[in-house]
């Protein structure tokens, strides 16, 4: 998978956090399509936010086909997806990317995002 090259895919999992999240309401995909083949996905979380004291947007996955990179394809898919996020009535769209993936962050400060915070995680 481009967008995890290194991590090992448990693909029974993946079908099952695939098949709930088409099922949710608060979770939605997109796919950028070109001559019938899938050239990028993203996917939208929406919750409601005490912080924001609204509903809240968050990209959780942007990829575009390594070989369709730069045309266009990535932005297209983040404007569709904010639009989306707007007109579902979030007041923000947030996202976390990788360190290491410095061509992502201008990617998103480009079209308006801003650094605000550090993500924390931890494995259960």
């Amino acid at each position: 998978m481009q967008l995890w090259p290194q991590k090992v895919q448990n693909l029974a999992k993946l079908r099952g956090a695939f098949d709930r999240a088409l099922a949710s309401t608060t979770q939605r995909y997109f796919c950028a399509v070109e001559d019938g083949e899938i050239v990028g996905f993203a996917s939208l979380s929406m919750k409601y936010s005490l912080w924001q004291e609204a509903l809240l947007a968050n990209l959780d996955e942007l990829v575009v086909d390594e070989a369709q990179r730069g045309q266009g394809i990535g932005g297209a898919l983040l404007d569709y997806i904010v639009d989306v996020a707007r007109k579902t009535g979030c007041s923000r769209i947030e996202l976390d990317s990788a360190f290491h993936r410095t061509e992502a962050h201008e990617f998103y400060e480009r079209r308006g995002f801003e650094k605000r915070a550090f993500l924390f995680t931890m494995a259960l």
